[in-house]
């Protein structure tokens, strides 16, 4: 979750307006609003402190990359990776086989 949409989310669940949060957090009503629009980024101490101001904890959590592509959304997205896959196979070249199988001549001296 980005830091604008938790500043936000925090903010509404405890019931606050802007100013309130600020007033809370030390730091004034323009700086939550621009953090909440992000047209600011807010340091993790920051975001932290605003986060506690709104009564709750805030928690970062490191989770190990998912291997492959993410789950595709709905059908259309599976068709059309499947699509993909299929046009990809399509285009790796094949070697023509003679009909015919070669074997080496056995000759003896």
């Amino acid at each position: 979750m980005e830091p604008s949409a938790l500043i936000r989310v925090v903010r509404r669940r405890a019931g606050l307006t802007q100013a309130e949060l600020a007033r809370r957090a030390g730091t004034s009503q323009p700086v939550v609003s621009a953090y909440e629009h992000g047209r600011r980024d807010p340091t993790m101490g920051t975001l932290r402190r605003l986060v506690a101001a709104g009564g709750e904890r805030l928690v970062v959590d490191a989770v190990a990359p998912v291997d492959g592509p993410p789950p595709a959304a709905d059908d259309t997205e599976r068709a059309r990776r499947l699509v993909d896959v299929l046009l990809l196979a399509d285009a790796i070249p094949t070697r023509r086989r003679p009909a015919t199988m070669r074997v080496p001549r056995m000759v003896s001296s």
